[in-house]
């Protein structure tokens, strides 16, 4: 049996869910080099050293955003799997979860990007199993789609993600609609996928 959270917690929580939120800004504006613990900590309201309540170091925050996201990847594309009636629904669905990921978390993915190299070792592998883990449930859902061997449907499923993954690169967020990109992304994901 678990114990309720107390609203200090809960509090506890929700500040590290907000120092998360931020240092992915952050980093995504400026670059892991190009903050500070003290830039993250005055944009959630806190000094500096009050981030390490939360967090080892600077660090230990990069680790703690990007495993984050590779773990919310790996939960959700099992979930949408798991949702999915047919095949085809099933890597319909799983190119919008992603699609949606792409366009809801951009600065996610610039920091991936551009910092992955900041990683602690175990934190960098980590985030590689994950990420092995979420291509792996990508090309059982692709096999019954598009007979290939098992090389080609990574290339294919990796191909894909690089399509998805460039638009916050690619478009400007104030010049683009979210569904009619969403639309356009998932079309042309399926059609690179299956070609």
């Amino acid at each position: 049996m678990t114990t309720p959270l107390t609203a200090r917690d809960r509090a506890k929580a929700e500040r590290a869910d907000a120092l998360l939120t931020e240092a992915a800004r952050l980093f995504a504006e400026r670059g892991y080099s190009g903050v500070s613990l003290e830039d993250i900590g005055t944009a959630v309201g806190v000094s500096g050293p009050a981030v390490y309540r939360h967090f080892a170091g600077k660090q230990a925050l990069l680790g703690a955003v990007l495993v984050k996201v590779s773990e919310d990847l790996v939960s959700g594309g099992t979930r949408v799997c798991s949702e999915a009636v047919t095949a085809d629904d099933r890597i319909r669905a799983l190119i919008r979860f992603h699609v949606d990921f792409a366009l809801g978390k951009a600065d996610v993915i610039r920091v991936h990007d551009r910092d992955l190299a900041h990683l602690s070792s175990e934190d960098h592998a980590e985030v590689r199993r994950l990420q092995r883990e979420y291509i792996d449930l990508w090309i059982a859902a692709l096999a019954p789609v598009h007979e290939a061997p098992a090389d080609e449907l990574r290339m294919r499923v990796q191909a894909c993600f690089g399509l998805i993954n460039s638009t916050p690169h690619s478009t400007r967020a104030a010049s683009r609609s979210k569904k009619s990109t969403a639309a356009l992304l998932s079309s042309m994901a399926l059609a690179a996928l299956v070609a």
